[in-house]
């Protein structure tokens, strides 16, 4: 018999998740998705943590900052799972909320999983257009939206940051808001899955590519193979006691600094993964360092 108070902590936060679904977030396509086709309604589950799976349809909420504090830059976040789910609480909703408070408009996106390649790509550059189509109402600068991603989702980030220039002319050709450019001006890749080769996250890369891919996806979609210096700046953050390896970090970092990118990277020595806001020990001063990275640039006062 299932426990009772589990039971209604679940229910409590499916009741809530609803009514954040229905009352905030907003589709990011006019009409039925590109790629992989939507689910049917009621498709959709979530856990206990708020994790979700069988997105229904690719949404993104808005957090915008209070006018006295807004700093004109906007960031896109891609929350972690492997391809499989959404953690979109503690890598999502908080970080947006983290973002705003500190005037930055923080952009939470439920991007298709489990879905095949491209169609979590193609919701992630839709939300970097949204921003763009939005900038005025919203009091966003459109050559400062930025995008960070966890885990799995900074898989995706990375992918935005690195291959912008990709082009898929069958699905994006929808409106106005598909011509608008989908390269991020700065990247937050946090604890991300980065390789889909030999110290990749197999279980994101199956979700991904499939069991059956070719070793020309695994080359492609590895994405510090696909860092050039048109490459935005870019925020790095792993632990080298991480399950998803750490080198996933560094040889992103290696290739910024092969081709004259501006990258900073963080690498603790504890502190495992999926911590989001939360880690313990050294660890807790993260999102300090973030902070001030982005003062730096220009992107929070």
């Amino acid at each position: 018999m299932p426990d009772p108070i589990h039971f209604m902590k679940s229910l409590l936060l499916l009741i809530a998740l609803a009514g954040i679904a229905s009352a905030q977030y907003k589709n990011l396509w006019p009409s039925e998705a590109p790629g992989d086709p939507q689910r049917a309604a009621g498709s959709e589950t979530a856990n206990d943590k708020g994790h979700l799976s069988q997105i229904e349809a690719p949404q993104y909420q808005t957090y915008l900052p209070d006018k006295d504090k807004a700093t004109g830059a906007a960031v896109v976040i891609l929350p972690g799972g492997g391809y499989g789910i959404v953690a979109i609480q503690h890598e999502g909703h908080e970080l947006a909320k983290w973002f705003a408070e500190r005037g930055v408009v923080g952009v939470v996106v439920k991007y298709r999983v489990p879905n095949r390649f491209p169609t979590p790509f193609l919701d992630a550059r839709r939300a970097i257009r949204t921003v763009r189509a939005n900038a005025a109402g919203w009091g966003v600068d459109p050559k400062k939206v930025g995008i960070m991603g966890f885990s799995a989702g900074g898989h995706l980030a990375s992918l935005c940051t690195t291959r912008f220039n990709d082009t898929f002319p069958e699905q994006e050709n929808r409106d106005e808001i598909d011509k608008l450019s989908a390269r991020p001006d700065f990247s937050m890749l946090i604890y991300p899955v980065i390789s889909m080769g030999e110290f990749g996250h197999v279980g994101s890369r199956n979700s991904l590519l499939g069991q059956d891919a070719t070793p020309e996806q695994i080359e492609k979609y590895s994405t510090e193979k696909a860092v050039t210096p048109e490459t935005p700046p870019v925020f790095l953050l792993s632990t080298a006691d991480d399950g998803v390896d750490c080198r996933n970090s560094l040889s992103f970092a290696a290739a910024c600094k092969a081709n004259k990118v501006p990258v900073t990277l963080h690498l603790f020595e504890t502190g495992g993964h999926g911590y989001g806001l939360h880690g313990k020990g050294e660890l807790a001063k993260w999102p300090m360092l973030l902070e001030g990275w982005l003062k730096a640039k220009g992107h929070m006062k």
